[in-house]
């Protein structure tokens, strides 16, 4: 099994900061990309920033700017840098994770969410 544990959420008023931290342990051989979504009340879940093993990135149009993503392949650990954070910011954020298990199955996985509110 994988787990993918996330830190850091909380309440912050606009224009504060957050860094959120996820991390990855059990049965892992490899990670590939590694990335943040978020989920807004009545919303669906959607794309935040991801990050390939090699270390490239990709954000959704949104949040280019305002948010890093980065990552310790040493220590199979993602995180993301939130700045200049907006109530419209307000989510549940999930890491996930695009793994091959110590089984030879690949498959992504999922952190159980963090809480981040921004109030105005």
């Amino acid at each position: 099994q994988v787990q993918l544990v996330e830190s850091g959420g909380g309440l912050v008023q606009a224009g504060g900061s957050l860094r959120l931290s996820c991390a990855a342990s059990g049965s892992i051989l490899g990670l590939y990309a590694m990335g943040w979504y978020r989920q807004a009340p009545g919303k669906q879940r959607e794309l935040v920033a991801t990050i390939t093993s090699g270390g490239s990135t990709n954000y959704a149009d949104s949040w280019k700017g305002r948010f890093t993503v980065s990552r310790d392949n040493l220590k199979n650990t993602v995180h993301l840098q939130m700045n200049s954070l907006k109530p419209e910011d307000t989510a549940v954020y999930y890491c996930n994770a695009d793994v091959m298990t110590t089984s030879y199955s690949r498959r992504e996985y999922w952190g159980q969410g963090t809480q981040v509110t921004v109030s105005s």
